[in-house]
């Protein structure tokens, strides 16, 4: 990994754990064993680093979700696999996460990425939500925009349960409950 990569995956960490005012260039220098000199001649400064983190965080969301919901059979197998993939739930959504971060939120140029995809992925669901409504594999009838946020905040929710309450059962729990709800009923 070149000293680049090493900076923008040492501020991804870093972000995640710390948010963006605990994440120091002191810090992200040290995490990525980079100096001073190689940071800013890769990078304008804090700011443009994260943005790039923020950046590469967003796309691996994507490319994470498009796995399983892009894709072939049912419409209610491919949410069920999105909803039931392996995560770190105790770590929760690296997305999500910046979402509560309020130097995140407040700067419009960290905050698009995060917007972006959360908007990527609630049309994403919806487009698979309504091809399974027209198919008659999920219960209906039902708004694909209002269920695609539904299995949204589900499953960010089911993160802040998780590490509420310490266990991933809660996660579990949440995307099974909706899972149940989403079961086309049968006569």
């Amino acid at each position: 990994m070149n000293t680049s990569e090493r900076l923008i995956e040492a501020t991804r960490a870093l972000l995640w754990e710390r948010g963006y005012v605990g994440t120091s260039p002191k810090a992200i220098q040290q995490a990525a064993g980079a100096g001073q000199g190689s940071m800013y001649h890769h990078f304008a400064g804090k700011p443009d680093l994260a943005l790039a983190a923020i950046r590469r965080t967003a796309e691996e969301l994507r490319e994470q979700a498009e796995a399983v919901l892009g894709g072939d059979g049912p419409a209610y197998a491919r949410l069920e696999a999105y909803l039931l993939r392996e995560r770190d739930v105790l770590r929760g959504c690296p997305v999500g996460r910046l979402t509560m971060d309020p130097d995140v939120m407040s700067d419009e140029v960290l905050r698009a990425p995060v917007d972006e995809t959360l908007d990527w992925l609630r049309a994403r669901l919806a487009g698979i939500v309504r091809e399974g409504l027209e198919k008659g594999e999920l219960a209906g009838p039902a708004d694909p925009a209002a269920l695609a946020a539904t299995i949204v905040a589900t499953v960010q929710g089911g993160y802040v349960l998780a590490r509420a309450s310490g266990s991933p059962a809660t996660f579990d729990t949440a995307v099974r409950g909706l899972l149940t709800l989403l079961m086309p009923r049968t006569a």
